[in-house]
């Protein structure tokens, strides 16, 4: 039961998360379809909603099913104590008759005065009282369990209500899901219309992105051979020379592999890490470098560890980006329209470092964020907590 409980209020945790979820990406859906031009973005947000909607129904039908489990324990529990009961009133009654017929005290005096020897006057009145604690102890059992009944009734029909708010919720979202199966539908149906535009769009999305990558790329690089450099080590190429205090630095790092906080304070991962297919043409494959978190509007990237700014750079798309050491570690903010940071400043976890850009012709406010160790793309998947 307590099993059941706790995987209950895990499963309630997970629905308002989603719920929250899909409340951002229907936000951020209203934004665009006030933009024109936006149908690209449009079915990026409505394909994540679709899949966080699936996710729902997937986690109410496991709670609907635990809330089954523990509506059928109780229905067995309150049909074997309703029959426990009914023995212990009809055992109950009849010791009542009895104690009744013999409620005369002077039946009980008789009763050991007619005793032949001491010994067995002594024995009836032990009998005496074992009846008297027997009656009471009866009297106890079955109140206890008619409390126990009561609770068990009580329980069953707020788990009756949780389940029909549970089938509520069920219809409504799958409702939902249909309808947004169907807006998608009819986007992509757009899209193939003005084929020809929308594939040059998507190519010059791919284009900008592996530039974004490449200057990062390089910016790494030439902040390891600047910060080398004034150490006066040059022998150590593409790696950073570290010092006893940055080699502490980089293990107190790597011990928190998997609980790193999120680069922004609210926002929802829009874009993992790797090679993905593209949502209207899956022929077409697109890698990104880092993970891409879509936020609200006027939100501040935040340093995920301890660690020394290296350097701020405004990149060639005419946005800055960040980058935070953290020993032969390095943590890369961009997309922000200004930064709060100077290259040498030491920041701490949850710093503000800048204000994220807002795309005007989309609505949209991303973050894009990079991990390396020296010049070694990492997954920030693995490394930021529930990311």
């Amino acid at each position: 039961l307590t099993a059941q409980s706790s995987e209950q209020k895990a499963l309630q945790a997970k629905r308002a998360k989603l719920q929250k979820e899909i409340r951002q990406i229907n936000q951020q859906l209203s934004q665009q379809q006030a933009e024109r031009g936006n149908v690209l973005e449009q079915m990026e947000a409505l394909d994540r909603k679709i899949n966080v909607r699936q996710e729902f129904i997937r986690i109410t039908n496991r709670e609907s099913n635990l809330l089954n489990r523990q509506i059928n324990a109780n229905i067995s529990k309150i049909d074997k104590l309703r029959k426990d009961l009914a023995l212990l009133k009809e055992d109950y009654a009849k010791l009542i008759v009895s104690s009744y017929r013999n409620r005369s005290d002077r039946s009980n005096v008789m009763f050991l005065l007619s005793s032949k020897t001491f010994f067995q006057a002594f024995k009836r009145l032990q009998y005496l009282k074992q009846i008297s604690n027997y009656r009471q102890q009866q009297g106890k059992a079955l109140e206890s369990k008619t409390k126990v009944l009561t609770t068990l009734n009580r329980n069953l029909v707020e788990q009756r209500k949780a389940k029909d708010l549970l089938l509520t919720q069920y219809r409504t979202v799958k409702n939902q899901l249909s309808k947004e199966v169907s807006m998608q539908q009819a986007l992509l149906k757009t899209i193939r219309a003005n084929e020809s535009r929308y594939a040059q769009a998507i190519a010059e999305k791919t284009k900008e992105a592996q530039q974004i990558d490449r200057e990062i790329e390089r910016l790494i690089k030439s902040a390891i051979t600047t910060v080398n450099k004034r150490k006066g080590n040059k022998a150590a190429t593409g790696a950073f020379a570290l010092t006893p205090e940055e080699k502490s630095l980089s293990v107190n790092f790597t011990e928190n592999k998997g609980k790193l906080i999120w680069p922004v304070e609210r926002g929802r991962k829009s874009q993992g890490f790797g090679v993905y297919a593209d949502k209207i043409y899956p022929g077409i494959k697109h890698r990104n470098n880092g993970v891409t978190i879509t936020t609200n509007k006027g939100a501040k990237a935040r340093a995920v560890f301890n660690g020394e700014v290296i350097d701020v750079k405004t990149t060639r798309t005419g946005q800055k980006a960040v980058f935070v050491r953290h020993g032969s570690f390095i943590s890369t903010y961009y997309n922000l329209d200004n930064a709060y940071v100077q290259k040498g400043a030491k920041v701490s976890t949850k710093e503000a470092l800048g204000q994220i850009h807002t795309n005007k012709r989309t609505g949209l406010t991303r973050l894009k964020f990079y991990l390396y160790r020296n010049t070694k793309k990492l997954n920030p998947e693995e490394w930021i907590l529930n990311l």
